[in-house]
C-alpha cells in the first residue's frame, strides 16, 4: 500500500523517481572505498636508489598484484546500487583500465624521455600535470620564498631525486619512438632553464651550501642527461603513435569515451568546417564594424583585463549563467594574464590583447580547481584528480563549451567582433585535435601533424609561436585522446544538455544552464558520460559492469 501511495504520488507531481528515492550507501560500498585506497597506494612505485621505480623488472613483479586488483573489483556486486555509487565503480575500473594499458601499449617510462621531466615552474590548469608525469615532481611554483625550515627540507629531498632518476631513465628507455624521443629532448633543455631560475631565487633567500649543491647536482645530471638523449637520437627510427586499434580502445575503456578513432576524425572534421564556416560568416556581419585594435601598451592591457573581469563576473550574475562563489573572481583574477609585445605574443596571447574574454571563458578551468580546493567532493574516489588524465573530457571539454556557450547567451551582444577570436579558438583546436589524430595512427609525423595544426588556424595565429605548437603536439602524442578532449569533451556536453533540456521539457520544466552547470560541476572530475548517466539517469551503452 506504500509503495502504490509513493507511486500514485510521483505520478501526479511529475517528480523523477531517483530525485525523490533516498541515495543510500550500498552495505557493501566500503570494499569499493578500501580497494580504490590500497589500488592508489600500489600505484605509487617503491623507492630504487632515492627515486621512483620504474624498472621494467618492478612492473613485471608487481603484475600478479595488480590482477589481483581487477579481480576483485570485477567480483564487486554493483547491479543493485544506486547510480552515484556505481559511476564510482567506474572511475576505479577505468583507472586500473588506464594503469594496464600504460603497462601493455603506451609505456611512457620506456617509450618517452619527457616522462622523466620532474620540474614544473607552473600549475595546471587542470586537476593534474597534462600528459603521461614520473611520482617524483619538484612543484616550484607552490614554494613561497623564503623557505621555512619544512619547505627547506621538502625541496631538498625533491632536488636529491632528480640525479637518481636520471641514472635510472638511460636503463628504462629502451623504446624507439622517434618523435618522442627528439621532442623530449628539448623538455630537458627547458628543465636545465628551469634549474638555473631555481638556484638564482635561492641565493636571493639562502645561503645554505648543501642546498646549493643538490642544485648543483640537479643541474649537471640534467645537462649530461640531455646530451645522452641527443647522442641516441641517431639510433631512434620507429614511430610514436599507438595506432588507431590502441587508440579506439584507450578512448573507451580508459577516458570513457563511446568513439573510436574514425568517429574522432569525423567529429574534429565537423566541427573545424563549422568554425571556419562560422566565421566566415561573422566576418560578413561585421563587415561594416572597425576592425578590432589590440592593447599594445602594458597600461592598456592593464585596463582592458580589468574590465574583461568584471564584465565576466556581471555577465554570469546578471544573466542568471552561473551561481557566484566568492572563491570564482579571485581566481580569475589570479589568472588575468599578463601584457606582452606584439613580436611575442602566441596563439593565446593574441587574442587576449584583442579581447580577454573568450580566454576567460575558458579559465573557467580556475573556477573548478577553487570548487576542488574548497568543496572537496563526498566521494573519496571523486575527490582528488583521477589518474591518467581520465578528467580530461568533462575539464577541457567544459573550458571550450563555454566559451561557445556564453557567446550564444549573450557574452559578446555589444562587441560582436569577439565573436569570431571565439570560432578562431574553436577551429584551432579542431585542427591540432586532427593532426593528433593522424599522428597517433602513424599516418603523420608529429611534425606533419603541427602541419594541419598551422594550415587550419585562421589568420595564420599559429604560425607566429613555434614553441607553442611543439608543446602541444608533443603533449598530444605523450597523452592519447588529450588533443581531442576539447572537442569530443565539448560534443558530448552539448549532448547531455540536449538529453536534459528533452527530459525536461516532457515533465513541463525548463531547462535552466545555472541549475545545469552546477550540476554538472558538483558531479566531481569524472568523464562526461558519467556526469551524463548522474544528471539525467541515461546509462551509456558501451559501460559493461562485472
Amino acid at each position: 500500500m506504500d509503495r502504490l501511495f509513493l507511486f500514485l504520488f510521483l505520478l501526479v507531481s511529475n517528480v523523477r523517481l531517483e530525485v525523490v528515492i533516498p541515495n543510500i550507501e550500498p552495505s557493501n560500498y566500503q570494499t569499493l572505498l578500501n580497494l580504490f585506497n590500497e589500488w592508489r597506494i600500489f600505484e605509487r612505485p617503491p623507492i630504487l636508489n632515492g627515486a621512483p621505480d620504474y624498472s621494467k623488472e618492478r612492473f613485471n613483479r608487481d603484475y600478479d598484484k595488480f590482477s589481483s586488483l581487477k579481480y576483485r573489483l570485477n567480483e564487486i556486486d554493483i547491479q543493485k546500487w544506486p547510480v552515484e555509487y556505481q559511476i564510482d565503480w567506474f572511475v576505479v575500473k577505468a583507472e586500473l583500465n588506464g594503469y594496464d594499458f600504460n603497462y601493455k601499449v603506451l609505456k611512457p617510462w620506456e617509450r618517452d624521455p619527457a616522462f622523466y621531466q620532474s620540474v614544473w615552474m607552473y600549475e595546471s590548469d587542470v586537476p593534474a600535470h597534462e600528459g603521461p608525469t614520473n611520482h617524483g615532481t619538484l612543484e616550484f611554483w607552490s614554494y613561497k620564498f623564503p623557505l621555512d625550515k619544512e619547505n627547506r627540507k621538502k625541496i631538498k629531498t625533491e632536488l636529491k631525486v632528480i640525479p637518481s632518476l636520471l641514472d635510472q631513465a638511460k636503463i628504462n628507455l629502451t623504446g624507439n619512438a622517434r618523435d618522442l624521443w627528439m621532442a623530449g629532448i628539448e623538455n630537458f633543455k627547458q628543465q636545465s632553464k628551469d634549474l638555473k631560475r631555481i638556484e638564482e631565487k635561492i641565493r636571493l633567500y639562502h645561503s645554505e651550501k648543501d642546498l646549493f649543491k643538490l642544485v648543483e647536482n640537479a643541474k649537471n645530471s640534467t645537462l649530461k642527461f640531455t646530451h645522452w638523449l641527443e647522442n641516441e637520437l641517431p639510433n631512434k627510427t620507429g614511430p610514436s603513435g599507438i595506432g588507431k586499434e590502441n587508440y579506439t580502445w584507450y578512448q573507451k575503456n580508459v577516458h570513457l569515451l563511446p568513439f573510436s578513432w574514425e568517429d574522432e576524425v569525423l567529429l574534429l572534421q565537423r566541427e573545424l568546417d563549422r568554425a571556419w564556416s562560422s566565421l566566415k560568416l561573422e566576418e560578413h556581419r561585421n563587415r561594416h564594424l572597425p576592425q578590432m585594435v589590440s592593447a599594445d601598451t602594458p597600461k592598456a592591457f592593464d585596463i582592458l583585463t580589468e574590465k574583461s573581469i568584471n564584465k565576466m563576473m556581471k555577465f554570469l550574475k546578471n544573466n542568471d549563467i552561473m551561481k557566484i562563489k566568492s572563491n570564482m573572481e579571485p581566481a580569475l583574477r589570479a589568472h588575468r594574464g599578463t601584457f606582452q609585445a606584439k613580436e611575442k605574443r602566441n596563439f593565446f596571447s593574441i587574442g587576449m590583447h584583442y579581447d580577454p574574454l573568450p580566454l576567460y571563458s575558458h579559465f573557467y578551468h580556475w573556477f573548478d580547481l577553487a570548487q576542488v580546493r574548497d568543496e572537496p567532493h563526498p566521494s573519496p574516489i571523486r575527490r582528488g584528480p583521477l589518474l591518467y588524465n581520465i578528467f580530461d573530457s568533462k575539464n577541457e571539454g567544459i573550458a571550450t563549451g563555454v566559451e561557445e556557450m556564453f557567446m550564444h547567451a549573450g557574452l559578446y551582444d555589444d562587441n560582436p567582433r569577439s565573436r569570431e577570436i571565439v570560432w578562431i579558438m574553436i577551429a584551432q583546436r579542431a585542427a591540432r585535435g586532427l593532426g593528433s589524430l593522424y599522428a597517433h595512427a602513424n599516418e603523420m609525423t608529429m611534425e606533419e601533424a603541427g602541419n594541419v595544426h598551422v594550415k587550419w588556424t585562421p589568420r595564420e595565429w599559429m604560425k607566429r609561436e613555434p614553441h607553442l605548437l611543439r608543446f602541444e603536439q608533443h603533449l598530444y602524442l605523450r597523452q592519447p585522446g588529450y588533443g581531442t578532449c576539447y572537442i569530443t569533451g565539448k560534443y558530448l556536453i552539448e549532448k547531455m544538455i540536449a538529453n536534459r533540456s528533452r527530459q525536461l521539457e516532457e515533465l513541463g520544466q525548463s531547462f535552466k544552464i545555472k541549475d545545469f552547470l552546477m550540476q554538472f560541476n558538483d558531479a566531481g572530475n569524472i568523464p562526461v558520460e558519467l556526469v551524463h548517466w548522474q544528471i539525467t539517469g541515461e546509462r551509456p551503452i558501451d559501460l559493461i559492469a562485472p
